[in-house]
């Protein structure tokens, strides 16, 4: 999954969604403020067919920099009459006060390590010339080009930059995220965060680091209860790798039994079709 995130390789979480399932997958989205009327329950979802506006992917991106506490934005601080008295002021919730647990804090900081690694060594690499090391976040691109997205965070602010036309048409083959929205990302970034000091956020109780694990030689993370992919998800991602042995082999006992036959597919190459 890590590695999936960091090169936007999709397939990879149409097996996640199809291993938990739609339904399961429609109702947990709302814990991050999404409606599950704007995000039917289809494989589809894992590839963002649903329709957000980048307000709500702000606000369910701090999820991740919260430490798993659900916020909402607020527009209006507070009200004054003419002499200054304040007549009414917003009492908005808080993370780590009044705000509501929405994650677990370990899913929090594992998702956040995991997109961390979309800004240091995949999609949206070009953010380290920020110099900062607490940024995460991830690139998005609609079919055709029509919508690009990064939406990326340090533990202190979630900014999300949307780029597209009004009335929707392709941006054209370079309308990438990486390429449309990122820049302007980070321009805000550069200025918002200047000055700030980087902040470490410390690994929460209940989780296993297993140094050298991750990518490049970087540390990996797990539930203290789950160190192993629980096998009731029945999530496979070697069988049907171009060019693996178990895929080879599998096409060439196909063929071998039958020389007209098809190579050998999985459920994930069948959605594939279904899907494109």
């Amino acid at each position: 999954m890590r590695r999936a995130l960091t090169q936007s390789k999709n397939l990879v979480s149409v097996r996640l969604l199809m291993a938990v399932g739609t339904d399961y997958a429609q109702q947990y989205i709302q814990r991050f403020g999404f409606s599950p009327k704007q995000h039917p329950a289809y494989l589809t979802m894992a590839l963002g067919a649903g329709a957000a506006t980048p307000l709500q992917m702000a606000e369910g991106y701090s999820v991740f920099s919260n430490g798993g506490y659900r916020i909402k934005a607020y527009f209006i601080d507070r009200i004054e009459d003419q002499s200054g008295h304040v007549l009414a002021k917003t009492q908005p919730a808080i993370a780590g006060q009044n705000a509501t647990q929405a994650i677990d804090p370990r899913n929090a900081f594992i998702m956040t390590s995991m997109l961390k690694d979309v800004v240091r060594y995949g999609t949206a690499a070009k953010a380290m010339s920020l110099g900062r090391m607490d940024l995460a976040g991830k690139t998005g691109t609609t079919s055709d080009w029509k919508d690009a997205w990064f939406v990326g965070f340090n533990p202190n602010l979630v900014a999300a930059t949307w780029v597209g036309y009004d009335q929707p048409r392709s941006l054209g083959r370079y309308g990438y995220g990486g390429t449309a929205a990122l820049p302007v990302w980070m321009n805000y970034m550069a200025n918002a965060l200047k000055g700030v000091p980087e902040v470490e956020l410390p690994v929460p109780a209940g989780i296993v680091v297993k140094p050298g694990a991750g990518q490049r030689g970087g540390d990996e993370y797990y539930y203290e209860e789950f160190q192993k992919t629980n096998p009731e998800l029945k999530i496979d991602n070697h069988g049907t790798v171009p060019g693996s042995n178990a895929s080879d082999a599998a096409a060439d006992d196909v063929t071998a039994k039958d020389p007209n036959a098809p190579a050998a597919k999985d459920a994930v190459e069948n959605v594939k079709e279904l899907l494109f």
